[in-house]
């Protein structure tokens, strides 16, 4: 019976929906229930991002203020720090961050506080969907048996589904409508549920037999990337001691149009995903006495690839009769991919600490990033104009907005860990990757 009023909410229109943690996963997929036409109540503890997006002000990129502001001011989207504006809600998402302890734990611990404030006001009768990235298991093993406390039972008082996001910020070529949304139900009413309201907000909803499938395959999508990666980073390091063009080598086998797919090398992962999700997995088969070898030698070879940098600039300023001490060095490009602000676990980050302990005097250029302040970093931004000044230049993320033709008439010493810069067009010594 639930399920019906359910399915004929959604069609109608009536459902009310909240979404909790408003970052770069729940704001974009709240907006898109909005305009869908269903009223959405996000949730954040976060009480300046609470104010700005019921400003109609948006924090996060993909979703500007000429699409946040009409749902605001229509009453189709609010932002709350209070769980009791969850009450009145049929169906709620978790969006919220999973990071890793020190100790390469997952820390769970805004699931685990997400959930007890759901239950605290009313988890029966309401759809739950976490999204979040975890180990296989979580949600039936922490979510479930929360729910469930009172006697309610799953499938039939409430529903219970695990559906991990695929934001990729910053991509155009795909968007919450035309990227297929995993679904995995704790039962068939689960699934149909959770499959009926996210097909409102996405073109091809795949389902799967469980929640514990659909949270594999996040986990697997990620560690598939971080293990090329720290293949190619290896065979990136091969091709420098062979005395072999990495990225000629890369592009001549991408011509292959069968069973090769192109990655390529970098200065070390960064975001919020690939250095993160794999040792969920990890973690998880640890507890069932077995390591996952290709996890943690990829993450060994790729955490290696700032050190790896720092030593070609060492060398590079050495075969140029300078030292890295006091040697003027600006790092170009800081967010964790191009044309993005986000810091997180950039290995860029890495590199310029390494520098600094070395004595070099670090500057950093990056049109999207203006203080790393916040990450513990002193570090001075500068203008685009201070290669002409700096003694090495190393380029770290390849912005779009970079004049690379600029940098490489300007620059006397260049380290382009990204093979973004035109070694042909200039006189410039030219260390890549």
């Amino acid at each position: 019976m639930l399920k019906g009023i359910f399915l004929e909410k959604i069609e109608n229109k009536t459902l009310r929906v909240g979404v909790v943690g408003m970052g770069y996963v729940g704001l974009p997929l709240a907006v898109a229930f909005a305009e869908y036409g269903l009223h959405v109540v996000g949730i954040d503890v976060d009480v300046s991002k609470v104010d700005s997006l019921n400003a109609g002000e948006s924090y996060i990129e993909d979703v500007p203020n000429s699409q946040l502001q009409p749902l605001v001011e229509k009453g189709l989207l609010q932002a709350s720090a209070d769980y009791a504006d969850l009450f009145e809600v049929d169906a709620i998402s978790i969006c919220v961050p999973t990071p890793l302890r020190k100790t390469k734990d997952p820390d769970i611990s805004y699931i685990i506080s997400a959930t007890i404030n759901i239950v605290k006001h009313g988890g029966r009768g309401k759809l739950i969907v976490l999204e979040s990235t975890t180990y296989p298991g979580t949600t039936e093993e922490i979510i479930l048996p929360r729910l469930s406390a009172d006697g309610s039972k799953v499938g039939d008082d409430f529903f219970l589904a695990f559906s991990p996001e695929r934001i990729d910020p910053g991509r155009t070529d795909y968007n919450m409508w035309t990227t297929p949304k995993v679904i995995g139900g704790t039962t068939p009413n689960c699934v149909d549920v959770a499959v009926a309201l996210y097909g409102t907000v996405v073109q091809n909803p795949v389902s799967v037999s469980s929640t514990q499938s659909a949270e594999m395959v996040k986990l697997l999508e990620n560690t598939f990337r971080a293990v090329n990666i720290g293949l190619v980073n290896e065979i990136a390091i091969m091709c420098d001691k062979l005395g072999i063009n990495v990225w000629e080598v890369i592009e001549a086998a991408a011509t292959k149009p069968y069973g090769f797919m192109k990655f390529t090398p970098g200065p070390g992962l960064g975001g919020h995903c690939i250095p993160i999700d794999p040792h969920y997995l990890s973690w998880k088969l640890k507890t069932l006495n077995y390591t996952a070898r290709f996890i943690e030698l990829a993450d060994e070879v790729n955490r290696s690839m700032p050190a790896y940098v720092v030593q070609k600039v060492v060398d590079a300023l050495n075969d140029q009769g300078k030292p890295v001490k006091d040697s003027n060095i600006l790092v170009l490009g800081v967010a964790y991919k191009p044309n993005v602000n986000d810091v997180r676990e950039s290995p860029a980050l890495d590199v310029i600490t390494l520098l600094q302990q070395k004595g070099g005097n670090v500057t950093y250029c990056d049109p999207y990033v203006d203080d790393l302040s916040h990450e513990g970093l002193e570090v001075e931004r500068v203008e685009l104009g201070g290669v002409e000044s700096a003694d090495c230049v190393v380029l770290i993320t390849n912005h779009a907005a970079f004049d690379y033709d600029y940098i490489a008439q300007h620059a006397s010493l260049i380290v382009d860990t990204r093979n973004a810069v035109d070694s042909q067009s200039q006189q410039v010594a030219m260390v890549s990757l």
